[in-house]
């Protein structure tokens, strides 16, 4: 009979000390899980949503102007609003993965919602029925008298909002999954998760330079059709690259909100706004180091700066 742990883990098997679980919840062992094998996963999937994010963005107000002839402050205007509700988005998508999905089921289902959204602002750019007829490449909005019904407005609008639904739930999840692959437990992959993030930031930018040079190239020459189905080719490459690493992804069980922790702490000062300060921070309340061991957790010591 193999010899067990207190914890219920294998004696002379080495698990992640940090709390990480696999998606079923058991402990994971440290040698097949986790570190830069994971992460390859990830970081090809960045380059290619990112690719397919500014395929998009890039070039949005050129075909607001030239496609659905909107003026140039409308359309910078509708660009703008956009750009702010995908970058709000993802306040709601960490919420969500902290509290009641997780992480991975949050980043799935949200990645599902943004293809859907790209598959259908594609049909939007592509299907003559979906479009406003054309002006011509070099016709201003002000000299062109065909104009977009407000179906093919608003079938558009609905495509790209779909898109920012779908970020918000990526996009913060992405990069903590990645960190989570490496355990601060661990000394040599707690330096590890720093060249992590220097890769990350390059796999962002060689997406981001790809589409602003190649992919802008392709709607200015080609066609606005191309263009957006590469984009949308690039993110179905890009999830499918996510699943298959799946079965060596390590996870972190969900915790307490954040918005619920940072809301005690200013209900709590709130409540002690009287109460005097003692001049040797020993005399604070701390939990004992044995504690924080023994729960795997963070120790933030006490600062007078900022006081």
């Amino acid at each position: 009979m193999m010899e067990l742990t207190e914890d219920g883990k294998r004696v002379g098997e080495d698990f992640t000390q940090d709390g990480t679980r696999t998606l079923k919840g058991k402990p994971v062992l440290r040698s097949n899980t986790g570190k830069w094998r994971a992460c390859y996963f990830m970081l090809g999937y960045e380059v290619c949503e990112r690719m397919a994010y500014y395929g998009i963005a890039t070039n949005l107000v050129l075909y607001l102007t030239r496609e659905l002839h909107q003026g140039t402050v409308k359309s910078s205007n509708n660009v703008t609003n956009w750009a702010g509700t995908v970058w709000l988005t993802p306040i709601f998508g960490a919420y969500i993965a902290d509290t009641y999905l997780g992480r991975y089921w949050t980043f799935m289902i949200s990645s599902i919602i943004y293809l859907m959204g790209m598959c259908l602002l594609t049909l939007v750019v592509s299907l003559p029925s979906l479009k406003p007829p054309s002006c011509g490449k070099h016709v201003t909005y002000l000299d062109c008298d065909k104009r977009a019904s407000s179906f093919q407005v608003g079938i558009f609008y609905c495509a790209l909002y779909i898109v920012a639904v779908g970020t918000g739930g990526t996009k913060p999840n992405i990069s903590t999954m990645g960190a989570d692959q490496f355990d601060d437990f661990e000394p040599n992959e707690k330096a590890q998760k720093l060249t992590f993030f220097n890769w990350w930031m390059f796999s962002i930018f060689f997406g981001t330079l790809f589409s602003n040079t190649f992919l802008v190239y392709i709607q200015d020459n080609v066609g606005w059709a191309l263009g957006y189905v590469i984009s949308t080719l690039a993110l179905f490459v890009a999830i499918i690259m996510f699943i298959i690493g799946t079965p060596i992804y390590r996870h972190k069980p969900m915790t307490e909100s954040p918005f619920t922790n940072m809301a005690k702490v200013l209900v709590a000062a709130v409540r002690k706004r009287n109460v005097v300060v003692p001049v040797d921070p020993e005399e604070l309340y701390e939990l004992t180091l044995d504690e924080y061991c023994g729960s795997r957790k963070h120790r933030i010591d006490h600062s007078s700066s900022l006081r």
